[in-house]
């Protein structure tokens, strides 16, 4: 017999409060933080999903371990610990830890990525594309057809362009010192990639020399997607599936604050002696010594606890139904998202949603900035101002205009999913009324981070007593 209800896999126990606040209290915390949501404080937040790095809620095992871990300087026990974990689940020979992802990718770009090379991705997220662009190389992004199209219905709309990645290394290769695919594809919407493509990838890197690696930062609701959409892995396990991506790849790097279900940390993961030989020596120059990273031994401790929980059938199951479960719930009442719904986040079609509003006044950033507005929920832009800006300055509107709506891992439950639909679908009734920004002051480099705005006109809801 089936049942529908989604249950949580856990039990709760401990709580933590949130505040609610006025619609007017929110209008002022928006106009302090210059209407960017990563500048308001989190106190005045209500339902905050602007990222799920490193936000999620830890089980007691990982508590647990957290009290055994050994904080030496060199050679830590928990160390050890955490190293035969990510060895176990990817089988690459070496693991360096880092404080996080963005750590892992500046270290193997300043090794690996010189100035005029060509770094492929499916998508670049915003920390690789500019860790690999500080170095001077052209982070190109190549995602599958239709990828770029909310509408399009397809099982793995995060796969690499097979095609143009041949011709790329064909035409070009002496400039490819390595090639990424991001699982799952973040900016592309949170959309999976099958293990055909990930094989077929490797296949073509290796016939031209090229080094393959994954951006791992969420490769347990990856490798679900392929077990529940890819023709043969209906009966294999979460960790053997992973397993099958990591085989293909020749490293990885890892946000662990995603499918590490920890409040920090990450790594850099390869087989090549020479260039972990490199890596390791830059770890220790800009993070630690290589045993600890520039972590805590609590936190590998917790992280060593974590990637072996995210791997379990009742809580992936759990973590894709209730995505998906808000993602029925918008399509049903006419809101436009990306479909499918990803594995971590839904996201929020703004340039359908707001199409009065030209994507150089940012209707992600309007949309997102109305969502806290309207029901103090936190979301993040990605589109024309986390992606517009190119390395030489000019400003154009990104490939789409998404809202992402990312979940924390164990933290809300189904009634605050209910609540989060309700604000979507009333904002979406006044969306004629809301209007776009400008940005006043930003840095060149991840500007979406810091950047101020004001709205264009006399408020961000136009006709509104309140503003």
């Amino acid at each position: 017999m089936k049942f529908d209800t989604i249950i949580e896999p856990f039990r709760i126990k401990a709580v933590e409060p949130i505040r609610r606040t006025t619609r007017n209290q929110r209008l002022q915390a928006l106009q302090q933080a210059q209407f960017n949501p990563f500048l308001l404080d989190a106190e005045d937040v209500l339902i905050d999903l602007l990222t799920d790095s490193g936000t999620g809620a830890m089980s007691a095992e990982q508590w647990a371990g957290m009290m055994r871990g050994d904080e030496s300087y060199a050679g830590s026990p928990s160390f050890r610990r955490f190293e035969r974990t990510v060895s176990d689940i990817t089988g690459f020979r070496h693991i360096l830890p880092t404080h996080q992802g963005r750590a892992a990718e500046r270290i193997l770009a300043a090794c690996a990525v010189d100035d005029g090379d060509i770094v492929p991705n499916n998508t670049h997220f915003d920390t690789t594309r500019a860790n690999v662009e500080a170095t001077g190389a052209e982070a190109l992004d190549l995602p599958a057809e239709g990828a770029t199209d909310p509408t399009v219905e397809r099982p793995f709309k995060g796969n690499i362009d097979l095609n143009r990645l041949d011709r790329v290394l064909t035409e070009d290769s002496h400039r490819v010192p390595l090639v990424f695919i991001t699982v799952t594809n973040n900016s592309g919407g949170g959309q999976p990639v099958s293990l055909a493509n990930i094989r077929a990838a490797a296949e073509l890197c290796h016939s031209h020399d090229v080094p393959l690696f994954l951006d791992a930062c969420r490769f347990a609701e990856n490798a679900w997607f392929i077990k529940q959409r890819e023709q043969g892995y209906g009966n294999h396990s979460p960790a053997g599936v992973a397993r099958e991506m990591f085989d293909c790849a020749d490293g990885a790097t890892m946000s662990a604050k995603k499918d590490g279900l920890a409040n920090i940390g990450g790594f850099l993961a390869l087989n090549d002696d020479e260039l972990a030989h490199r890596c390791k020596n830059e770890l220790i120059r800009t993070e630690g010594f290589p045993t600890y990273g520039g972590l805590a031994g609590y936190s590998l401790e917790a992280l060593a606890v974590g990637l072996r929980e995210v791997l379990d059938e009742d809580y992936l199951r759990y973590r894709a139904r209730s995505v998906a479960y808000l993602g029925d719930k918008l399509i049903g009442a006419g809101v436009p998202i990306m479909r499918p719904p990803g594995g971590h986040a839904v996201y929020l079609d703004a340039a359908a949603m707001l199409d009065h509003i030209p994507p150089l006044e940012y209707p992600a950033w309007a949309l997102s900035a109305t969502l806290y507005l309207e029901g103090g929920i936190r979301s993040v832009e990605i589109g024309s101002v986390m992606f517009g800006m190119t390395p030489d300055g000019t400003e154009q509107p990104a490939p789409m205009e998404l809202v992402r709506l990312a979940f924390p891992r164990r933290v809300y439950t189904q009634s605050h999913v209910d609540y989060l639909a309700e604000v979507i679908e009333y904002v979406h009734s006044i969306r004629h009324r809301i209007r776009g920004l400008q940005i006043t002051d930003a840095p060149r480099v991840l500007r979406h981070f810091s950047a101020h705005f004001e709205p264009l006109g006399d408020a961000l809801v136009a006709g509104d007593g309140d503003e």
